[in-house]
């Protein structure tokens, strides 16, 4: 009998155990405070090699702003947001110098942010993260 409590007890204990052990990672990315995450309307890109197309990226976003009314703002102008984001992608190459099959994830985000913050005004937009991005070749390779 003393077994099965202590089999128990070391059961219901372990998900805390678990939880205590996952706490530092979380701490180092802070999340946002709710209702500031405005996610954004899928985004394609062309991605051009030697001026010839060869692939469109599908690219998700989430603008994250740095209140609720502020949130509110983005929404309201988040028809001028995407026309900029996609006058951006669609202006200047969004690959990789070393891979032009690539996004360079690093460069889009920097280049979004700004188009969100001039938009909507640098105080109230603090960060762009991408959710997601996928690439779909116009030609898929026979051999790969």
């Amino acid at each position: 009998m003393r077994l099965a409590v202590l089999i128990l007890a070391a059961l219901l204990a372990a998900p805390a155990l678990a939880g205590e052990a996952k706490a530092p990672e979380k701490a180092q990315e802070k999340a946002p405070e709710p209702g500031t995450s405005v996610e954004m309307p899928y985004l394609i890109a062309p991605m051009t090699v030697d001026g010839r197309l060869v692939a469109y990226a599908y690219i998700s976003s989430k603008i994250v702003a740095s209140s609720p009314s502020a949130a509110i703002e983005v929404r309201l102008k988040l028809a001028f947001i995407q026309d900029a984001f996609v006058r951006d992608v669609n202006g200047a190459p969004i690959a990789l110098a070393s891979d032009p099959t690539r996004v360079d994830e690093k460069a889009v985000t920097v280049r979004l942010l700004a188009d969100a913050r001039r938009i909507v005004g640098a105080a109230k937009v603090a960060d762009l993260k991408l959710i997601q991005v996928q690439i779909s070749p116009m030609r898929p390779n026979p051999q790969g």
